[in-house]
């Protein structure tokens, strides 16, 4: 499931690939409640980035700012921005290397179509497509637009995350801020003060009623087999996040 297989099948998962991402779903889980254990007993670890650093400044990270405040709703920009904090710690933590540029391009860009489904289309092939088009206009080279296309077509997939490098940053990200994911790796004080900076808006109800819509839109897309296979509505509304 590749930038290859996004362009090429829009999304659409055949019964195999579902059987493929069902058993990394089930290879994942003895980690994911790992996790929780953890979260409960109150044992966090120390991850975290500077929150005041300085971002990414080029004409290309610029432009993408400028396009995500233009397009995106409150609770999904300031989701795209805790996605790309949450994205840095936990790949500084593990000693990732990643291309922070595109990264940040990556991360403010990644739900450009979230909350607007295109029928048989995956949104995040779709908004994919449209960062490569918005990048390379905004003077990314074609590796670099490539790069950035294909991470977000990724980010949906279980398993992209294991590594948050340049392919796995946007996924590791936002499964982080939408699930909690590997939430115990980080300073509990450095959570909070990002939730303080860029905060959820009711974001749970929002992400379950976006990805509702998509799975409507896209019967044999990846939002289907989250919410129908991997549960995630109740596991969003379980996530350790007020909202």
């Amino acid at each position: 499931m590749d930038w290859k297989w996004a362009t090429e099948t829009g999304g659409a998962l055949t019964r195999r690939q579902r059987g493929q991402l069902t058993g990394k779903l089930v290879t994942a889980l003895p980690g994911i409640v790992a996790g929780q254990v953890r979260l409960a007993l109150g044992r966090r670890g120390a991850g975290r980035v500077d929150l005041a650093l300085r971002l990414p400044d080029s004409r290309l990270a610029r432009a993408a700012e400028n396009e995500a405040r233009e397009r995106l709703t409150p609770h999904v920009l300031e989701h795209s921005y805790r996605s790309y904090f949450f994205g840095r710690a936990l790949a500084d933590l593990d000693g990732v290397r990643y291309d922070d540029e595109l990264a940040y391009v990556s991360c403010l860009l990644h739900d450009l179509n979230l909350e607007h489904p295109t029928p048989g289309r995956c949104f995040a092939v779709v908004g994919a497509e449209r960062a490569v088009g918005f990048a390379t206009a905004s003077g990314a080279t074609p590796e670099q637009a490539r790069t950035i296309g294909a991470a977000i077509a990724a980010h949906l997939t279980i398993g992209v995350a294991d590594r948050p490098d340049d392919l796995g940053f946007v996924s590791a990200g936002a499964g982080a801020d939408v699930l909690g994911l590997r939430l115990a790796d980080l300073d509990p004080a450095w959570v909070t003060e990002l939730l303080h900076r860029h905060p959820r808006h009711n974001f749970k109800r929002h992400m379950i009623a976006a990805l509702r819509a998509e799975a409507a839109a896209v019967p044999h897309g990846r939002a289907r087999w989250l919410l129908s296979t991997a549960q995630f509505a109740p596991l969003i509304r379980l996530a350790p996040f007020p909202e």
